[in-house]
């Protein structure tokens, strides 16, 4: 009966330590009484760089935020669609509804918080004046290479066919005086590759991990363009969660006057705060 009782122990035991294993992040966990462990997937910069501005206040609040960084722009989703994180912070709209629809996933939007400029920055070539036949790196999703050839036309390196707008992709080019050949890359790459192109067009947090500023750019969206809008950065959730009072908490902590102080102080207008 012993050996039996034993056995029976250890199978529970078993078990519960498998359920545990298998719990998700679909809300946020109690954790010492009232405190609830908020996870969220970020860009390390800026994204978590202004998460983690906002730990003290979270945790005024009683939430425990654990910012949890990541270097690319497909697991973030991927995260919170499966449960693995609550939030995720480092995109814009047009990328959240082309990923939505591409992979079937289910994230939504709780709010905009700041806007990156996206610039032309230079490789080997140290103006746009002296890009003749050269390759031009723009990243390989869809909705930043068509924000990079949007840009590309407003600098009068290529024209595009009418109507093109957010969809456009290299085969939209009509006109190429130039004769520039547009090279695609996957978005993390493209810091890495700049020797081997003319000039990349970057999305605003890679430019800044790399060490460059808005005003190193050769070309760059202006402040008050719709790009500003279109392209906000946005606090994404899984459906179902963008109403919960911890969503929009965090929300708030990320909009308020002290991150909005932080970064006036530190991004030196590479990355403009949303009212």
């Amino acid at each position: 009966m012993n050996k039996k009782l034993l056995g029976l122990v250890l199978s529970l035991a078993v078990l519960s330590l498998a359920a545990c294993g298998n719990k998700t992040a679909q809300a946020p966990a109690n954790v010492d009484g009232d405190v609830k462990v908020i996870s969220v997937a970020a860009s390390p910069v800026p994204h978590a760089e202004l998460l983690n501005q906002v730990v003290d206040d979270m945790k005024t609040l009683g939430y425990d935020l654990q910012v949890k960084e990541f270097s690319d722009y497909v697991l973030p989703n991927l995260a919170v669609d499966q449960g693995e994180v609550l939030a995720n912070f480092f995109q814009h709209q047009p990328y959240l509804d082309d990923f939505n629809a591409e992979r079937g996933t289910k994230v939504v939007t709780v709010g905009k918080v700041h806007y990156e400029p996206f610039g032309v920055y230079a490789g080997s070539k140290k103006s746009l004046e002296l890009v003749k036949g050269d390759k031009i790196a723009v990243p390989n999703d869809v909705t930043n290479e068509a924000r990079s050839l949007n840009l590309l036309e407003a600098a009068g390196i290529i024209k595009l066919k009418d109507g093109a707008g957010l969809t456009a992709t290299k085969l939209d080019i009509v006109e190429n005086p130039y004769e520039v050949e547009i090279v695609e890359l996957e978005s993390a790459q493209i810091p890495r590759s700049l020797d081997s192109v003319a000039v990349a067009c970057m999305n605003g947090n890679y430019a800044m991990e790399a060490g460059f500023k808005v005003s190193d750019a050769l070309f760059v969206e202006p402040q008050d363009s719709t790009a500003a809008q279109t392209y906000a950065n946005i606090l994404c959730v899984k459906s179902g969660n963008e109403n919960e009072k911890w969503a929009k908490d965090l929300l708030d902590c990320l909009k308020s006057k002290k991150v909005k102080d932080y970064i006036e102080k530190t991004y030196n207008k590479s990355v403009i705060a949303i009212d």
